[in-house]
């Protein structure tokens, strides 16, 4: 299988040009909140479902393809390569116990790799990273946060381009934008959000 024309081109510029990454599960009011979400300032969109079978789950991603496509960003899907490809996503996202990204690089698609600690950065083979938790989330429970020190050691390393994650929002960011992060990934600080729109927008009128 071939990329679809109807992809949101990815193309390196334009990964580059990204700032805010929002990470979602799949949600009844999906359409109405990945609206508001971009036009607040999202630029990248993941959809990270682990609980649904793999047809439901198919389901969902052609949804939100559908919806990204309108809105213009491009749609990341989480662990799975054979769905995003078969959902026409831009992307995928792996964890460091996913499919390795040399195998997974035989599904032809652009690859986000989760990092944890220095070398996993700088033995990065990914198109782009996340880096995190930077702060304690219960979205990844268990894991001790990695603190300012990775995103120094990123701002300073990483050869691709990458963002920040893991427990921030509008009180923190500063922070992390004062480490050397220029884009960051959330999922809790938009997706709880009372006003999608106006979260998003404060988290990116603190991007540089």
């Amino acid at each position: 299988m071939t990329a679809s024309s109807s992809r949101v081109p990815w193309q390196a510029a334009s990964l580059a040009a990204a700032r805010l990454y929002l990470i979602t599960g799949a949600r009844p009011d999906l359409r109405a909140f990945l609206t508001a979400a971009v036009r607040g300032g999202v630029d990248l969109v993941q959809l990270r479902e682990k609980g649904l079978p793999d047809g439901r789950l198919l389901e969902t991603l052609h949804e939100a393809r559908a919806i990204t496509r309108e809105l213009g960003v491009p749609l990341v899907v989480n662990d799975r390569s054979d769905l995003a490809l078969l959902a026409q996503a831009e992307a995928v996202h792996l964890g460091q116990d996913d499919l390795p990204t040399r195998e997974a690089r035989r599904f032809g698609l652009p690859l986000g790799l989760s990092t944890h600690a220095p070398h996993e950065i700088d033995e990065a083979e990914a198109d782009y990273l996340g880096v995190g938790p930077v702060f304690e989330t219960p979205t990844k429970a268990g894991r001790t946060p990695v603190g300012l020190e990775l995103v120094r050691h990123a701002a300073a390393r990483a050869n691709v381009t990458w963002f920040a994650i893991g427990g921030i929002d509008r009180t923190n960011v500063e922070s992390v934008v004062a480490a050397g992060a220029t884009r960051i990934a959330v999922v809790r600080a938009i997706g709880e959000a009372r006003d999608p729109e106006a979260a998003a927008r404060g988290l990116r009128e603190a991007l540089p």
